[in-house]
């Protein structure tokens, strides 16, 4: 009996990427997959997921939602890992995949800077720049100057920048879609020199012989000396070399997202800007501060690289909220007397002494300046008031006996 020939099965992991990487789905999507599978087989104690079905699945998604109480977004992400899981690896075609509802997301407000705050942040990421050498408070620029995401600023190569018709290529941006961005002609000679600097990093990756940069869609193998060459270098390139997370060898990466998401936190604690930002938050800016300068929607969307216009429209939401774009009726009335702010409390007339009896003893200090006791009045009509117990104190026990008594 000859030897079969067959390869071993894959792991799961492994099959799990290799379909990933079959439908050309990003490296990030390809992270996110793996992370939840992996945390959905240690949820159910190391069981492979062939032996699970349905109820884990909702198990699991219900320990997300209640116990961990992560976003519906993280939930829905959480929940297309396991679906390609189950239809593209494991081969599962099950009534009970169409069955599992998934969260409707809320839209949120974006937030969206001043201008002055705009300018207190990137002058605390220049000075980053200045002290780490590290280029983030260029790259921070480009951000707000352009409204490139982080991750499209840090993917620019050289061949992107056209110094000459001012305008930058985005490459494969979100949906692998291309657009054209302008170039800020403030951020011509910064560019310029960091290129400068870029040149340096790559010259010394050559005569070092370290392979070439990343290329997109086998582009190496058609063309052999493309990863080497200048055009395709990184703008920002990362200071030193490091491992493929393919499995390419050594090679020289751009800028890390964290590192640029780390100084961009401690350039808000530095400009002492306390709002919930992130980077980006430069791209919602980019895009308000445009529409508040009077470019229309449909330039901004394309701007942006938005496949429908109903996702720009957002940021109209974010026009109408201050501003002065819709006045409050307060405003109007003028000024008002401190007293409507700040109502007095009404004092307690003072009750004349009757002839026939001797004076009553002055109340002590704690209680008052009115000479009032209960031999003369029961209980000071306005405590007692309905309206008075309603804004300065609940009735007490006493006050509610004497209004009953009274009546």
């Amino acid at each position: 009996m000859s030897a079969s020939t067959t390869s071993p099965p894959l792991r799961l992991l492994d099959a799990l990427r290799a379909q990933i990487r079959y439908r050309h789905y990003s490296i990030r999507t390809e992270e996110a997959y793996v992370h939840w599978v992996r945390a959905f087989v240690r949820f159910h104690g190391l069981r492979h997921p062939a032996e699970l079905a349905g109820p884990e699945v909702e198990a699991f998604l219900t320990w997300l939602a209640t116990e961990r109480q992560v976003a519906p977004s993280t939930h829905n992400q959480a929940l297309s890992a396991l679906l390609f899981l189950y239809q593209s690896v494991l081969r599962q075609d099950l009534p009970w995949m169409s069955e599992i509802g998934r969260p409707g997301g809320k839209q949120r407000i974006p937030v969206v800077l001043g201008r002055d705050e705009v300018a207190r942040l990137l002058a605390a990421l220049d000075e980053r720049q200045r002290v780490t050498g590290t280029p983030h408070g260029l790259l921070g620029r480009l951000l707000y100057g352009t409204g490139l995401r982080l991750i499209e600023g840090l993917r620019l190569r050289v061949k992107d920048i056209d110094f000459q018709r001012r305008a930058i290529v985005v490459r494969e941006g979100k949906g692998a879609a291309d657009r054209v961005v302008m170039l800020p002609a403030a951020l011509e000679e910064p560019l310029k020199a960091q290129l400068t600097a870029a040149h340096r990093c790559w010259q010394a990756d050559r005569e070092a012989g370290l392979q070439g940069v990343d290329l997109p869609h086998a582009l190496a193998r058609k063309y052999p000396r493309a990863a080497c060459a200048w055009a395709w270098f990184w703008v920002f390139p990362q200071a030193r070399p490091a491992l493929d997370p393919r499995g390419a060898g050594l090679r020289r990466h751009h800028l890390l997202e964290g590192n640029f998401q780390s100084a961009f936190r401690q350039a808000m604690a530095a400009a002492a800007i306390a709002r919930t930002a992130s980077p980006h938050t430069l791209r919602h800016s980019f895009a308000t501060h445009l529409l508040v300068a009077g470019y229309d929607i449909r330039t901004v969307q394309e701007l942006l690289g938005h496949a429908d216009v109903s996702t720009t429209m957002i940021y109209t939401h974010v026009l109408r909220l201050g501003g002065g774009a819709v006045r409050s009726p307060l405003d109007g009335l003028g000024a008002e007397p401190a007293s409507v702010f700040t109502p007095a409390v009404p004092a307690v007339p003072a009750v004349p002494a009757v002839p026939s009896m001797p004076a009553a003893p002055a109340a002590p200090a704690s209680f008052g300046p009115a000479a009032v006791t209960r031999r003369h009045v029961r209980e000071p009509a306005l405590p007692c008031h309905p309206a008075y117990r309603r804004h300065r104190c609940p009735p007490t026990p006493n006050c509610i006996a004497t209004a009953t008594t009274v009546s």
